[in-house]
């Protein structure tokens, strides 16, 4: 008897909201090895990762706290979060 082969779907974690959801339907952060924090729409940049829904709501809750700065293992100063918010609010009106 044959198996049917499934293919494996990545899931993460949303730091935002806690939820575990397929690793595509998700926004990741990534502090790049030269020590910036960028929004990676396409999910492959190098450098360590973390994930938020696309949803203000998570957005909030993951920029509010130490959540991102523990999940990245980096600091991130005010202007950087500030940054992060504009960036967040033009890429969540496009969607």
């Amino acid at each position: 008897m044959k198996r049917k082969s499934t293919k494996h779907i990545p899931q993460r974690t949303c730091l935002g909201c806690r939820q575990v959801k397929p690793k595509r339907e998700l926004i990741r952060l990534v502090h790049t090895p030269d020590g910036k924090i960028e929004i990676d729409t396409t999910g492959k940049k190098s450098g360590r990762g973390a994930y938020l829904c696309p949803a203000w709501d998570c957005w909030e809750a993951g920029l509010k706290g130490n959540r991102l700065e523990y999940a990245l293992r980096c600091h991130i100063g005010q202007e950087e979060r500030a940054e992060l918010r504009k960036q967040a609010e033009e890429l969540l009106q496009g969607a």
